[in-house]
């Protein structure tokens, strides 16, 4: 992620506007390149586009997908679609929020490091619980696991325990 180009935000409007390409299709090209979707960039989407400022932003906050900010250094996504629950993910839900001290769906504060977001359905209904950790999926996800799966992440971004 290259946060200076989110104070260039007509520059990353015309490297990923294309000829041909929607809105949803720019948005994904601007969060893979810069993590999220700046609010600066609202604006020129919407010129480029022919589209109204309300119009982008409509997109923007309707898909879940979609960041206006910065995501913490980690990111738990757990399912809690049936199947999961089925499983046992609101009881891994509960140990996830209790060894991590973060509340799911709170969003994060400056400082945080780890981030929860709930998801409905990760495609993995066989083997569920189960969870993307900072964009990696991981199934069969137990108490145990996700405390080695979290200590790993923390390690590769250098963040404490």
């Amino acid at each position: 992620m290259d946060d200076s180009l989110a104070t260039a935000p007509d520059q990353l409007v015309q490297r990923h506007a294309q000829p041909g390409r929607s809105l949803i299709t720019i948005l994904h090209a601007i969060q893979d390149e810069l993590g999220y979707v700046p609010a600066a960039a609202v604006e020129p989407l919407a010129r480029a586009l022919n589209l109204s400022r309300a119009e982008v932003h409509g997109v923007i906050s309707y898909y879940h997908h979609f960041r206006t900010t910065p995501a913490a250094p980690v990111t738990v996504q757990l399912c809690r679609a049936e199947a999961c629950r089925s499983m046992g993910t609101e009881a891994l839900a509960q140990h996830i929020e209790a060894h991590t001290g973060c509340r799911f769906d709170a969003g994060h504060h400056d400082g945080a490091t780890v981030e929860l977001e709930s998801v409905y359905c990760l495609g993995q209904c066989a083997l569920s619980p189960a969870l993307m950790l900072n964009g990696t999926l991981h199934a069969r996800v137990s108490p145990q696991k996700f405390d080695a799966l979290l200590a790993a992440a923390r390690k590769r971004v250098e963040v404490p325990a």
